[in-house]
C-alpha cells in the first residue's frame, strides 16, 4: 500500500505524542514493505534550527515531504494541513492517515477525490484550555468532520471511544499507544565505578 501521514509536526521527533505515534507507525509500515510518506511541517525544530533531521528526505525507509506553513500558533497547523492534503492529492495514495482533530477538517478534500482516509484521535483537542475561541470551534469542526467522513477512526482510550459512540453514533477502533520493550543490559558502569556485583545494596543520602 501507499500511505500518507498528515497532522504531526515532524518526524523523527519527540515533541509530542502524535509525533511519536507517526514515527513508530510509519517506520514499522515501511519495514513491512509499504510505501509511506510523512508530511512534515517545514521550519525550525523545537530543539533548534541546527537539528540534523531538519531537512531530511528519508528516515528509516519513510519518505519525508516538507510542507511550508505560517509560524504562528493557531494558524500553522491549519495552513500546513491544507497544503499537505493538496499535495497528497497528486501522490496516488491508497490511504491518507490524518492525526489530530484540526487536520481532520481536510478529510473532506481527500474524500472528494475518492481517497480513503483514517483518522487517529490523540485527544479531544477542542476541550483544551490553551486554545482561543476560534481555535476551539475549528477543532470541534474537525472532530465532527472526522466522525462523519473518515473511513476509519482510531482512538487511544476507552473514554474517547465512548465519547464518539455517544455523541456521533460512530464506532471507532480502540488501539492504545504501546511502548517498546526495554533492552536489558548488564550493569557494567555501576560495577566498574562502585564495585557492586548484583547483591542488594542500600544507599543513604544525608542532607
Amino acid at each position: 500500500m501507499k500511505i500518507a501521514m498528515i497532522g504531526h509536526k515532524r518526524i523523527p521527533s519527540r515533541e509530542g505524542g502524535a509525533e511519536i505515534v507517526v514515527e513508530e507507525i510509519s517506520t514499522r509500515l515501511a519495514s513491512r514493505g509499504h510505501t509511506v510518506h510523512a508530511y512534515n511541517r517545514k521550519g525550525n525544530y523545537v530543539y533548534g534550527s541546527a537539528n540534523k533531521y531538519r531537512n531530511i528526505k528519508e528516515y528509516k525507509g519513510v519518505k519525508i515531504k516538507q510542507i511550508p506553513t505560517i509560524p504562528k500558533k493557531g494558524l500553522d497547523a491549519l495552513v500546513y494541513s491544507f497544503f499537505a492534503v493538496i499535495r497528497a492529492l497528486f501522490g496516488s495514495y491508497d490511504v491518507i492517515h490524518f492525526h489530530a482533530e484540526g487536520p481532520g477538517v481536510m478529510i473532506s478534500i481527500a474524500r472528494l477525490f475518492g481517497i480513503r482516509t483514517v483518522s487517529t484521535i490523540h485527544g479531544l483537542d477542542w476541550k483544551t484550555s490553551k486554545w482561543g475561541a476560534f481555535a476551539r470551534k475549528y477543532l470541534l469542526f474537525g472532530e465532527k468532520t472526522i466522525a462523519k467522513k473518515a473511513d476509519e477512526i482510531i482512538v487511544l482510550n476507552s473514554y474517547n471511544q465512548k465519547y464518539f459512540l455517544d455523541n456521533y453514533k460512530r464506532n471507532t477502533n480502540f488501539i492504545p499507544n504501546g511502548v517498546n520493550k526495554p533492552e536489558k543490559r548488564k550493569p557494567s558502569l555501576i560495577t566498574e565505578k562502585y564495585g557492586l556485583q548484583g547483591r542488594i545494596t542500600f544507599f543513604f543520602l544525608e542532607g
